[in-house]
């Protein structure tokens, strides 16, 4: 039924439809929603997050063209469910999160799961470390009111960043932003409601 549903809402790559599928969401949301864990919505996570639901993940992986080769960035690890999707369908994934606490336990989950190619880092997404290097694809799961330039520069040619791009407290068009020989290429693509992406580590937590 998981895998029908997404279906239904147009996801058609099929290695996407099986690592949706062979993913233990379950093991991502707090214990008390489990039994929601495949419900396709949002569900809150410790830090006054979120973990989006399957069809955004499930979208906006699809929207990001995986290769085994690519080095994957992505911004606002969250609970890891992201990541741990991202790591069965790229090379590397660098996943950074402001909130320690969600850092620490996402890497618990990770490691719990074999998700060894995954590399959790506390940290400040908008200052993403020089030493980090270049990305092939870049995933922000936060809310943005514009994509910072120096973010975009990290793409390798021909790279690929989908972010959430609009007012923080409202609704937001998912944006896919290529990196051609003649510049940056956008599309806009479906509307999307994310919690703010905010600048530096947080304080606690």
């Amino acid at each position: 039924m998981f895998q029908l549903t997404l279906r239904r809402r147009g996801i058609s790559e099929q290695a996407v439809l099986r690592t949706m599928e062979e993913i233990p969401r379950e093991a991502f949301v707090e214990e008390r929603d489990r039994a929601d864990a495949y419900r396709d919505s949002a569900l809150g996570i410790a830090c006054g997050q979120t973990i989006s639901q399957p069809f955004v993940v499930a979208y906006m992986t699809e929207q990001l063209k995986l290769h085994k080769s690519h080095r994957v960035l992505e911004i606002g690890t969250g609970s890891g469910y992201q990541a741990a999707v991202l790591s069965r369908l790229a090379g590397h994934v660098l996943t950074i999160e402001r909130f320690r606490t969600l850092a620490d336990r996402a890497r618990e989950r990770l490691e719990k799961l074999g998700c060894y190619n995954v590399e959790v880092m506390f940290g400040d997404g908008f200052d993403v470390p020089a030493g980090a290097g270049q990305f092939d694809r870049i995933i922000v799961t936060a809310a943005m009111e514009a994509v910072p330039e120096k973010l975009l520069e990290r793409l390798e040619p021909g790279g690929i960043l989908i972010a959430p791009v609009g007012p923080q407290h409202g609704t937001q068009t998912l944006i896919r932003f290529t990196k051609t020989a003649d510049g940056i290429d956008r599309k806009d693509l479906v509307d999307v409601r994310f919690v703010p992406a905010i600048p530096g580590v947080a304080r606690e937590l």
